[in-house]
């Protein structure tokens, strides 16, 4: 059988593997901590599980439309006005199951031979693989130790050239804690003005979890490129919920009807009683998310505290997200080659620099979604390994 070109150039999302050779390592006795994966060790909050067994046993039971319910629409657009005071038009939400999932529309949109896209690099690896899946040249935007893992406009703004269609950013950003200043998004803004067909995709996952008074920068709060803004946001970092598979994106005017048709396509619809859990995330209390982001502040303190006192290891200190992302060049070890040995020998799960992009060699990805406890042992583990 012969299947098309565009599958042998897809990647993968290696947190995922490392998650499951963790696995196999615990069933075989192996005491396993995992600073891999991205998911919050929180169980969501116990109102949202109530409101999606409501809407099961309310016989919320079929289709919805397949942009969303009307109501979670309307929500959506009221958080963004509530805390961004942006003005958003609920029919320009799409309720979409994931994160992933707004990628993936948008990349297949503007990828094609002859494209190029810019991407971050270290970022989330499902960008670049979704961009060579579609044939378009994958561009990748530095993102330097040096500018706090902070994306720079300038340097953003030199690679655009005439096949530019898409530019990605991501703050607070994964994998590397980064967060992005306002004065450098106005500059991007403003150097976007000479390129006006290039549409931006801004990942705002992680917009609730920042520290040291970070605040969030949203590119909605830029009129002059709302009509090519595609903004991605969801539910499972904040609210604690990757399994419910949730995610929304706000699509200028006219992309939204295309990313609709693919909806059609490929899903028809987020399953019902999620998206009633979705709507009594963001309309019921949040004294959660407050108490959430409060302890993911201590534990990165704690794992920047005790990564720094690694032999060969410096580490800044991330402004955003739930990671940490130490510099290992000093220890002797390629990143890889030191992720799988400190699993397979001390039983910690972390992911490789190159994992996230060619500049991601010479980091690690630590994941502080866990408890101190586990994080004191894991560092622990790895002094020793180290040493």
């Amino acid at each position: 059988m012969k299947t098309i070109a565009g599958l042998d150039r897809i990647g993968e999302e290696n947190a995922f593997a490392v998650l499951a050779r963790a696995g196999e390592l615990a069933a075989g006795g192996m005491d396993v901590i995992n600073l891999g994966i991205g998911q919050p060790d929180f169980p969501t909050p116990e109102n949202i599980v109530e409101a999606a067994v409501k809407a099961l046993r309310d016989g919320q039971h079929g289709y919805t439309p397949a942009t969303g319910i009307p109501a979670l629409r309307e929500a959506v657009a009221a958080d963004l006005h509530r805390r961004f005071g942006a003005e958003v038009d609920p029919g320009l939400v799409l309720i979409v199951p994931g994160g992933k999932v707004t990628m993936f529309t948008a990349i297949l949109m503007f990828g094609e031979p002859g494209a190029e896209i810019l991407y971050p690099d270290p970022g989330f690896p499902i960008y670049r693989s979704m961009i060579e899946f579609t044939g378009a040249k994958p561009v990748p935007i530095p993102i330097r130790e040096e500018n706090g893992f902070a994306f720079s406009a300038e340097e953003t703004l030199s690679l655009i050239t005439d096949r530019t269609r898409l530019i990605i950013v991501n703050s607070p950003a994964n994998p590397c804690g980064g967060v992005t200043p306002k004065a450098e998004v106005d500059k991007l803004v403003a150097g976007l003005a000479d390129w006006p067909e290039v549409a931006v995709m801004s990942d705002e996952i992680y917009d609730q979890m920042l520290y040291d008074g970070e605040e969030h920068v949203t590119l909605l709060g830029y009129p002059e490129i709302r009509d090519r803004l595609i903004l991605l946001n969801g539910w499972s970092k904040t609210y604690a919920m990757t399994g419910w598979r949730l995610g929304y994106s706000v699509w200028p005017r006219e992309l939204h009807d295309k990313a609709r048709k693919l909806a059609v396509n490929a899903w028809s619809c987020v399953n019902t009683p999620s998206q009633y859990a979705a709507l009594e995330a963001l309309t019921g209390p949040q004294d959660a998310v407050g108490k959430m982001v409060a302890e993911f502040d201590a534990r990165r303190k704690l794992v920047v505290e005790l990564a720094n006192d690694l032999p060969g290891v410096s580490c800044i200190t991330p402004k955003g997200a739930f990671y940490a992302f130490p510099n290992v060049s000093e220890t002797g070890w390629k990143a890889k080659k030191l992720a799988l040995a400190l699993l397979e020998e001390t039983g910690v799960a972390t992911v490789g620099g190159p994992d996230f992009g060619v500049l991601g060699e010479g980091y690690v990805r630590l994941s502080y979604a866990n408890s101190q406890d586990n994080i004191r042992e894991a560092l622990g583990r790895m002094k020793a390994f180290l040493s």
